[in-house]
């Protein structure tokens, strides 16, 4: 008569399902932004575009704290010096440190770009969250107005207004404060327009979703339902606006030091040392490269970082 081992594995079977759901249950809960998280680790790109930015922040930050040299001090014996021991980066024309005026010019570049992306962010954000959820009249008004300005030639405009306010808005609030409130303006109210079609798509997308309905048939108000229920669905594109926004608006602050229309000779901006160095391309080399790599690292950085966070925040790619 033949056996079978049926009685005698089911014991077994039993406990390993008891052994399984007892491993499934101790794992720690998942969460959009751990999946978040998971997804951009697996972007190699966006990881070494994460490294060097913080790298960057803290050479900026931290670096004249331990690195403790005047960026104004002329010194003209090292005049044009090339990179060595006592001048890692090299010096100017008129003697300046580079190592020193890239640390402190950096915190300028970073400031204008990030304080430039909040601006535009917003604007971008209320006219296309608005576009999206009125509709109508009022979406055909304001994406007619977007691309009004999308058409605006965008360096010439600013170019114009510079040159025309620049000494007004200097005497009124000061040379160095007013020359950075009035770049970033400019580049935060020209360069929200991109954010505000993203939103608006993304808005109209949401607002027939079966939760927004759900909370309209409770009697929740526009208002709550705009900042309450559909704006944190809508996060996504905004944040990867946000990452390229900066990397937008550090660039625009360099083309408008370049052509001399930014900063003053005195602040050392990324943009300005680059301006400072075209002419002695042939006898001081590192004047333009150094500035110039700087900008280069940190912008390739910041769009790798976007690219990572677009697909991480995709729940296409987090569900691959």
């Amino acid at each position: 008569m033949k056996t079978t081992n049926q009685p005698s594995e089911r014991p077994n079977n039993t406990l390993n399902t008891l052994a399984l759901q007892d491993t499934i249950s101790s794992r720690p809960p998942r969460t959009l932004w751990g999946d978040v998280w998971r997804q951009f680790r697996r972007h190699r790109l966006a990881m070494f575009g994460g490294i060097v930015i913080i790298a960057a922040l803290l050479f900026t930050m931290a670096g004249p704290f331990i690195y403790q040299v005047n960026p104004r001090k002329i010194d003209f014996s090292i005049s044009m010096a090339p990179p060595s021991l006592r001048v890692p980066f090299g010096a100017d024309d008129m003697g300046h440190d580079l190592l020193a005026r890239a640390m402190w010019g950096g915190r300028i570049s970073i400031a204008v770009g990030v304080a430039a992306m909040l601006l535009s962010i917003t604007i971008g954000t209320t006219i296309g969250a608005i576009s999206g959820f009125f509709g109508g009249l009022t979406d055909s008004l304001l994406m007619r107005f977007t691309d009004l300005c999308i058409a605006l030639p965008r360096l010439p405009l600013l170019l114009l207004v510079i040159f025309l306010f620049r000494d007004p808005v200097r005497a009124l609030v000061g040379p160095e404060a007013g020359i950075f409130i009035l770049i970033v303006s400019l580049i935060g109210i020209l360069g929200w327009m991109t954010t505000a079609r993203v939103v608006r798509a993304s808005f109209l997308s949401v607002k027939n979703k079966e939760f927004v309905e759900a909370a309209v048939s409770v009697g929740a108000r526009k208002r709550r339902l705009i900042v309450q229920h559909i704006l944190p669905n809508v996060m996504s594109p905004i944040i990867v606006s946000a990452t390229i926004g900066v990397a937008g608006a550090i660039l625009t602050e360099s083309s408008l030091s370049f052509l001399g229309l930014g900063f003053p000779p005195d602040v050392p901006t990324w943009g300005r040392m680059l301006f400072d160095g075209r002419n002695y391309l042939d006898l001081a080399p590192h004047m333009a490269i150094v500035p110039g790599m700087l900008i280069f690292l940190v912008v390739l950085s910041i769009n790798f970082m976007g690219d990572g966070l677009r697909d991480a925040l995709d729940p296409r790619h987090r569900g691959r």
